[in-house]
């Protein structure tokens, strides 16, 4: 398979099997570079076993790859000094402080000695660890942990940056915070694929894949994706949801109703005529006050519904 050199990543027919389980089945994946492309999907989705596959960490059932030029895995040991990993764990040595983490990390790199202190320099300020140079990196805080694991991903400068739901133990404001040091290492020229199951993050990739039970069942822009659902999304308030969703659950004509506190949101294929009606006259019928209207669709309803088309899912 040729890589355009425009992409970062192609894949094609990627496929993981274990025993019985199929965790990946015949992705294909275009990942273009200098953008931060996500993935999307549940504990279980098949995120981890694909990015460790695209990292020569794991060895594909079927299909093939190229991760920057490079055939994964079979010359997967060439990557190393061009691709940066960072795990939900963050993979740091707890007993040695901050700043032998990052010694370390350059030593295994073999970044240039004569380049290596100013660079931990520069690390330790981006990312906000000056004060915590000399602290063991076991006695950080989450947001400490992550910011201190993107240093070490980043220190010797990988074009492809593939972090593993780096955002899962750590509090709403380290989570902002880390996604505006991704922007600004894409903006200065870095692949980066991000896992997550975090709607909101999701939202901030330039493009993302939908894996569902290890079946990609959607690929674009955040934008496109949500424009494309196939679906009506008609948003229902009503001072007893419960009630609401009850009247609705029975209709042959919705695909979906999902609660969000006092808020329904239901999904009714396209082809259905005067989506708020219908609504409407469901709710009336079984004598639930409540207000309806067109609503656009968000990520939440575009998972939903493309979910809800993959033969292999299982509610």
């Amino acid at each position: 398979m040729e890589t355009a050199g425009n992409y970062a990543i192609q894949a094609r027919g990627l496929t993981k099997q274990f025993g019985s389980l199929r965790a990946v089945s015949s992705l294909d994946l275009d990942v273009p570079r200098g953008q931060i492309y996500g993935f999307l999907g549940p504990n279980g989705s098949g995120k981890s076993t694909t990015i460790r596959m695209l990292c020569g960490l794991l060895v594909p059932t079927e299909g093939t790859a190229e991760v920057l030029g490079t055939t994964v895995p079979g010359d997967s040991h060439s990557l190393k000094a061009k691709i940066g990993y960072m795990t939900q764990k963050f993979s740091l040595f707890s007993d040695m402080t901050v700043l032998e983490n990052l010694q370390f990390i350059a030593e295994i790199y073999s970044y240039p000695s004569a380049e290596r202190k100013t660079r931990i320099a520069n690390l330790l300020d981006r990312y906000d660890l000056n004060d915590q140079a000399k602290q063991l990196a076991g006695t950080m805080s989450g947001g400490q942990k992550q910011r201190l694991a993107l240093a070490c991903s980043v220190l010797h400068h990988p074009e492809l940056l593939l972090l593993d739901e780096p955002t899962s133990a750590v509090d709403p404001q380290s989570r902002r915070d880390f996604w505006a040091n991704l922007f600004r290492l894409a903006e200065g020229g870095t692949t980066i694929m991000v896992s997550t199951h975090y709607m909101d993050e999701a939202e901030r990739c330039h493009r993302l894949a939908i894996l569902d039970r290890g079946v990609k069942v959607a690929d674009g822009t955040p934008q496109r994706l949500q424009a494309s659902t196939g679906m009506h999304v008609v948003e229902v308030t009503a001072s007893d949801p419960y009630a609401a969703q009850a009247a609705l659950d029975g209709v042959d004509a919705i695909a979906s109703v999902t609660q969000l506190g006092v808020r329904l949101r239901v999904l009714i294929p396209d082809d259905v005529d005067n989506p708020v009606g219908l609504v409407k006259r469901a709710l009336d019928a079984a004598g639930v006050s409540a207000e309806a209207g067109a609503s656009e669709a968000s990520l939440e309803d575009v998972f939903v519904a493309v979910t809800m088309q993959n033969p292999d899912h299982v509610a």
